[in-house]
C-alpha cells in the first residue's frame, strides 16, 4: 500500500508525525542511490561530469548506522536480540532490522521488516522501503514511499524524491522537494539542489553548495572552489583585459620551459590563483580545494596542487599531486612528472608521465615525446607524439611537424602542420606559413600567418610584420609590428622603435627601444645607446690628476650590446673608454670587435697600439681593416711604408687609400703618392 495523502492527513492520523523520531534513527540521511547508478548520471552537471568523484556517501539507508554499530559490536548476537524483538512486533527493532538486511544487500529479508514498520508509522522505514523498492525496479512506488517519508519530514525521502523527478525532468517538482531537504540541512540535499540551480545558471547554487561544503561534502567542497576561482578570473579578466592578441584557443601550445615549442601545460586551464580583485574569492577557492583535497578528493588535489605551483610552494604542491596521482588522476601525475624533471630527476619525471599516458593523458605523452627526442630517440619521440595525438591532443600533429622539420623531412613536417593547423594550433599555423614562405610560396603563407596571428600568436604578427616590409608596405608592416610588439615580441619593439627614429619621434621611439633592449636585443641596446648619447654634449679630455668620470646610462647600454657581441657597439665602448683616458679597456673592447670580423674595430685597435709603440702589431690589424675596405688604414700603412722608406709599399697603399676613400682621405693619399712618386724618381 502506498500513502500518496498530503501533509495534513498524515499528521491526521498520527502516522509519520514529524514529532515522531524513532531512537535509533541518529544518522543524518546521506546519498541515496549509491545503489542506483543511473541517477549520479542525471544529477551531475556538465560540469560535475567533468570532474566527479564518485558518489561520496552511502545509500540513503535511514537507522543505518546504528543497525552497523550494533551488529559490529555484538555480531550475530544483536542481530538475532533485533530479529526476536522485530518478530515480536517491535516497530523500531524490525525498522533497524531492515536497515542492517538492506545495507547487506538482502532485499527479500528486509521487505517484510521495513513494511511492517512503516505500516506502524515508522518513517525512516518508509524511507527505506523506497530505496528497497527502487533498487527492485519499481521507482514509481518507490517514489510514493518517498513522498510519505518526506511530508512527515524525512530530508533523505525529500533528496530522493527530488532525484527522482529531476530523472523524469520534472524539474519545478524536483527543485521543490530538493528545497525542502536543503532546508532541514540535508548536505546531499543541498549538493543535488546546487546542481540543478546551477545547470540553469542560477546565482543561488553557490549558497546552497557552500551550505553542502561546510558540512563536509567534498564533492560540493570542490565544486565550490571551481565556481569561486571562476568569478574571481571573470573579475580579474573584466579589470585587465584577457592576455593575447586574439581570442584563446584550446589547441595553443604550453609556454613550458624546455626545448620543445609544443610541450603541454603545466595544469588544466583556470587551475592558478588569480591576481588582482579576484584575489580574495580565489583564496577562498584555495581553501575549498583544501578541504576537498583533504577529504580524498583527487582532482580537488590537482587544482591545489596547481595553486601552490604557481605560487613556488613546490613540496607541498609535490605532496597533493602524488595524492592525486595515486589515486588514479591522469594530469596529476603529468604535472607531478614536470616537477620532478624541473628538479632535476628526469628518471621519475619518466615513470610519472607514463603512468599520466598509459592512462590517456596527452600532455604526459607530448612530454615523453619530448624526453626522448632530447635524447636522440627520434623513433621513440614519434610514437608517444602519435599517441598525444591519438588521446585528442592537437600538440601531438604540432610536434611531430617539428620532429620531421629537424629532420629535414619537409613533406612530412607540412603534412603534420597542416592537421595541426586546421585544428586550430595558432602556432603550427605560424610553423606552416614559415614552411610555404621557404619554399617560394608567399601567396600561400600570408592566409596561415594572418589565421595564426588572430588567434594570438605573436611570432606569426612578427612575421607579417616582416612579408609586407619585404614588399614595401610600411604602414602595414608597422601595424603587425606594433601589435607584437605589445604582446611583447623584442625583434617587432626593435623594429617599431626604428621606425618611430625614422619618423623623429624619439619619445616613442625610446619606449620601444627600451622595451626591446631589456628583451634581450643587442641591436635595440645599440640604438637606445646612440639616442642617449646624441642627447649629451661630449665629453672633455680628462684632466691630470682627476678621477676617470663615471660611466653614463648610454655607456651602460652600450656595454649591453657589446657583450653580446654587437661588434659596432664594442667600438664605441672602447671609443668612450679611450675618452676617459681608460686605455686598457679601450684595447679590451677593440681588440674584441677586431676579432669579430669590425674594420673599424681593427683601425682602432691598431692606432692604439702604434700609440703604445706596438707598430708592427698595429700594421697587422691596420692591414685586416685595409683588406676589409677601410681607407684610413690603408693611409696609415702607407704612411708607415713611406717612414720606413718602403717607398713602392707606400704607393701601392696609397693607391688603395684613393680607391677606398673617404674623399678627405683620398685627397691625402693622391699628395702623398705624388710625393712618394716624386720621390722614387729623383
Amino acid at each position: 500500500m502506498v500513502f500518496m495523502g498530503d501533509r495534513s492527513t498524515l499528521l491526521k492520523t498520527g502516522r509519520f508525525a514529524r514529532g515522531h523520531v524513532h531512537p535509533a534513527e541518529k544518522l543524518v540521511d546521506e546519498v541515496f542511490a549509491a545503489a542506483a547508478e543511473q541517477y549520479k548520471d542525471t544529477i551531475e552537471s556538465a560540469e560535475t561530469s567533468e570532474t566527479a568523484e564518485s558518489i561520496e556517501t552511502a545509500d540513503g539507508v535511514e537507522n543505518a548506522e546504528r543497525a552497523e554499530t550494533e551488529a559490529s559490536a555484538d555480531g550475530a548476537e544483536t542481530e538475532a536480540r533485533h530479529r526476536r524483538a522485530a518478530d515480536a512486533g517491535d516497530t523500531a527493532s524490525m525498522s533497524v532490522l531492515g536497515a542492517l538486511l538492506l545495507r547487506r544487500g538482502d532485499l527479500a529479508g528486509a521487505e517484510p521488516y521495513l513494511r511492517g514498520a512503516t505500516a506502524d508509522g515508522d518513517r525512516a522505514a518508509a524511507n527505506n522501503l523506497g530505496v528497497l523498492l527502487h533498487q527492485r525496479g519499481y521507482p514509481d512506488e518507490a517514489a510514493g514511499w518517498w513522498r510519505t517519508a518526506a511530508v512527515a519530514g524525512s530530508a533523505a525521502a525529500a533528496h530522493a524524491l527530488g532525484r527522482h523527478f529531476r530523472e523524469r525532468g520534472d524539474e519545478p517538482a524536483a527543485e521543490y522537494w530538493l528545497r525542502q531537504s536543503a532546508e532541514q540541512g540535508h548536505a546531499l540535499g543541498a549538493y543535488a539542489l546546487a546542481d540543478l540551480l546551477e545547470h540553469r545558471s542560477d546565482v543561488g547554487a553557490e549558497r546552497w553548495l557552500r551550505a553542502a561544503a561546510e558540512q563536509g561534502h567534498r564533492e560540493a567542497a570542490y565544486r565550490l572552489a571551481r565556481l569561486l576561482e571562476s568569478n574571481a578570473a571573470d573579475a580579474a579578466h573584466e579589470v585587465f583585459g584577457r592576455p593575447g592578441l586574439g581570442p584563446r584557443t584550446g589547441a595553443e601550445p604550453a609556454a613550458d620551459p624546455g626545448t620543445d615549442p609544443g610541450a603541454p601545460r603545466r595544469a588544466a586551464e583556470g587551475d592558478g590563483p588569480v591576481a588582482g580583485p579576484g584575489h580574495a574569492r580565489g583564496g577562498e577557492a584555495e581553501q575549498w580545494y583544501r578541504q576537498a583535497a583533504a577529504r580524498g578528493h583527487r582532482r580537488a588535489a590537482l587544482h591545489l596542487g596547481a595553486i601552490l605551483e604557481q605560487r613556488g610552494e613546490l613540496k607541498e604542491a609535490g605532496r597533493w599531486y602524488l595524492m592525486s596521482a595515486k589515486a588514479g588522476e591522469a594530469r596529476a601525475a603529468c604535472a607531478l612528472g614536470f616537477l620532478l624533471r624541473d628538479a632535476g630527476d628526469r628518471e621519475s619525471a619518466a615513470v610519472w608521465w607514463l603512468r599520466a599516458a598509459q592512462d590517456g593523458d596527452g600532455n604526459a605523452a607530448n612530454a615523453l615525446g619530448a624526453l626522448h627526442a632530447a635524447r636522440g630517440e627520434q623513433q621513440t619521440a614519434e610514437r608517444w607524439y602519435r599517441a598525444a595525438m591519438d588521446a585528442g591532443d592537437v600538440n601531438g600533429a604540432y610536434n611531430l611537424g617539428l620532429l620531421c622539420a629537424a629532420q629535414d623531412r619537409t613533406a612530412q613536417a607540412e603534412q603534420w602542420y597542416r592537421r595541426a593547423a586546421y585544428a586550430g594550433h595558432r602556432e603550427a599555423a605560424n610553423a606552416l606559413a614559415v614552411l610555404l614562405l621557404q619554399a617560394g610560396d608567399p601567396a600561400g603563407a600570408e592566409p596561415w600567418f594572418s589565421k595564426a596571428a588572430e588567434a594570438g600568436s605573436v611570432d606569426a604578427a612578427f612575421n607579417l610584420g616582416i612579408l609586407y616590409a619585404g614588399r614595401d608596405e610600411d604602414r602595414t608592416a608597422l601595424l603587425w609590428y606594433e601589435r607584437a610588439a605589445a604582446a611583447g615580441h623584442t625583434e617587432a619593439a626593435l623594429q617599431v622603435g626604428m621606425a618611430l627614429l625614422h619618423h623623429g619621434e624619439e619619445q616613442e621611439a625610446e619606449r620601444h627601444l627600451r622595451c626591446a633592449a631589456g628583451g634581450g636585443s643587442a641591436e635595440a641596446a645599440f640604438r637606445l645607446a646612440g639616442l642617449l648619447d646624441a642627447r649629451q654634449p661630449p665629453p672633455g679630455p680628462p684632466a691630470l690628476g682627476e678621477p676617470l668620470p663615471e660611466k653614463t646610462e648610454c655607456e651602460e647600454w652600450y656595454e649591453r650590446a657589446a657583450e653580446q657581441g654587437h661588434r659596432r657597439a664594442q667600438v664605441r665602448v672602447g671609443m668612450l673608454a679611450a675618452s676617459r683616458g681608460d686605455v686598457e679597456s679601450a684595447g679590451h673592447w677593440y681588440r674584441a670587435a677586431a676579432e669579430s670580423g669590425s674594420r673599424n674595430g681593427a683601425f682602432n685597435l691598431g692606432l692604439l697600439l702604434a700609440r703604445e709603440g706596438s707598430e708592427r702589431e698595429a700594421a697587422l690589424w691596420w692591414t685586416r681593416a685595409a683588406a676589409d675596405g677601410h681607407g684610413r688604414a690603408a693611409l696609415r700603412l702607407a704612411l708607415l711604408a713611406a717612414r720606413r722608406g718602403e717607398l713602392a709599399e707606400g704607393q701601392r697603399w696609397c693607391a688603395r687609400a684613393v680607391e677606398l676613400g673617404p674623399a678627405e682621405v683620398a685627397e691625402r693619399a693622391a699628395r702623398l703618392r705624388e710625393a712618394l712618386h716624386q720621390e722614387l724618381t729623383a
